[in-house]
């Protein structure tokens, strides 16, 4: 019988990695990790989680404008990025100790280097050199930020990476994109104040998203100053003598900017892994082919979370990585459902949403029943804000099964979370019915949307 130096061998310290590392070693296994940055992944280091703490930041500017309505005067006011920088780096810092601790409790063997594929059963640490073997190996390198190579001065472009370690604020700045990433970002340096312009490609932001979410969420955006450019890109960029930009689109604009910042997407990151060299299969992007079972063309090579581009959310990889881990080395075949996955934008305003969109339903069937409202969140009746909250309940009118519950407004990433447990149950439009309101919340109308605003039949 062949002796392998591990049991386990994981290459990526991220979310899904590390939670495949801990679960494996509770079971009795044998696993190293190696990480060539920070172990935590895209999501602690540098995307949701200080994502989050930036939106925060962003949104101080309206509170204090907010509070005028409720009888508070708030004085002068300023705000310094380099606090919030240093701020963020520190509860970073925090998290990556205790994924590092987490690992370390459980024994797993912590490498702190680049890992690349040799064969089936065999790694290598560029650090070193040296080669580990393990009967089995785990991908979980999750994926990284695209740019357009080909337009001609994309190398003074930043991305979100960048962006989270600005040496300073611009006083303008452009981001490319229409996915939640851009949007998000296009909501935080708008709220700190920078002159914020969102172009995008598509002919409406948040592709993928119900369509009156997305509707809504942009011109949401648009009250709150934020200039929405739709269907255009950027033919070029080139930077002027005093370091600003300016960027030439296709549609004949000229865009000047402190900073240009794309977020058109992430690309797995596979390259130069040496999956190809093992026989792991990849598609035209370079994402991993797995099975249900996150298996890759190669037996005894998994992978789990971005780098096989199924659904791109941190708390999908860690549910892939532990279901790996219990099938592998706990004894209890289980596998993720990708069918039905909660989620928020942290758009200004939020937005939450579970199931399917109005247009995913109707591929499975013509007759829907469309509950919709549209009202001011109570907050504003005194603030005086012109902001709107959407409520959307899609239903299948002949089993009256909830298909899907789509939120823009306060708190909306919050009820996505509760909403995603009742439509996992196979929750009817009665079960909402007969369900008392908690008064008065916005909530409540989630509860007391009594008729139809729309019928669809086939």
């Amino acid at each position: 019988m062949t002796e392998y130096n591990y049991d386990l061998f994981v290459i990526g310290g991220g979310s899904g990695g590390v939670r495949a590392a801990r679960i494996a070693a509770t079971h009795g296994a044998r696993v190293g990790i190696a990480e060539e940055y920070r172990y935590g992944g895209t999501c602690v280091i540098r995307g949701c989680v200080p994502k989050k703490l930036f939106v925060y930041a962003s949104k101080f500017s309206e509170e204090f404008e907010d509070a005028e309505g409720f009888g508070w005067s708030v004085g002068e006011r300023s705000f310094d990025w380099t606090k919030l920088i240093a701020a963020k780096d520190q509860e970073i810092s925090r998290l990556e100790g205790i994924y590092r601790r987490n690992l370390e409790r459980t024994d797993v063997d912590i490498h702190d280097s680049r890992a690349v594929v040799e064969d089936a059963h065999t790694v290598r640490l560029l650090s070193t050199g040296q080669t580990i073997t393990a009967k089995y190996i785990l991908i979980a390198v999750g994926a990284s930020p695209n740019v357009d190579t080909s337009l001609p001065g994309v190398e003074h472009v930043i991305t979100s990476n960048e962006a989270f370690h600005l040496s300073e604020l611009p006083d303008q700045i452009v981001v490319a994109g229409g996915g939640y990433i851009a949007v998000e970002f296009a909501g935080i340096f708008n709220g700190l104040g920078v002159d914020t312009t969102l172009i995008y490609r598509g002919e409406e932001i948040l592709r993928g998203f119900d369509r009156d979410l997305r509707t809504t969420v942009r011109e949401e955006m648009e009250k709150k100053g934020i200039n929405v450019i739709l269907n255009d890109t950027f033919s070029k960029i080139e930077k002027q003598a005093d370091g600003s930009l300016v960027g030439a689109t296709k549609g004949g604009r000229s865009l000047q900017a402190g900073q240009i910042m794309f977020a058109i997407g992430r690309r797995p990151h596979t390259s130069d892994l040496g999956l190809e060299k093992a026989g792991v299969e990849m598609d035209k992007i370079g994402a991993i082919k797995v099975s249900d079972d996150s298996q890759t063309s190669v037996p005894s090579i998994y992978a789990v979370g971005d780098v096989t581009n199924r659904a791109n959310l941190t708390p999908v990889a860690i549910r892939e990585g532990h279901a790996f881990a219990d099938t592998i080395f706990g004894g209890k075949a289980w596998t993720v459902d990708h069918s039905l996955i909660a989620t928020a934008v942290f758009s200004q305003p939020e937005m939450g949403t579970v199931g399917l969109t109005q247009e995913q339903a109707l591929e499975k069937t013509p007759n829907l029943d469309i509950y919709k409202s549209s009202f001011r969140p109570m907050k504003h009746t005194l603030s005086g804000r012109d902001e709107k909250m959407l409520m959307k309940m899609i239903v299948d009118a002949k089993t009256q099964k909830v298909l899907g519950v789509h939120v823009v407004g306060p708190d909306a990433g919050e009820l996505a979370q509760i909403l995603g447990v009742t439509l996992q149950m196979g929750a009817t439009k009665a079960d909402f019915d007969r369900t008392i309101a908690v008064h008065p919340t916005a909530a409540e109308e989630l509860v007391t949307m009594r008729e139809p605003t729309e019928q669809l039949r086939g």
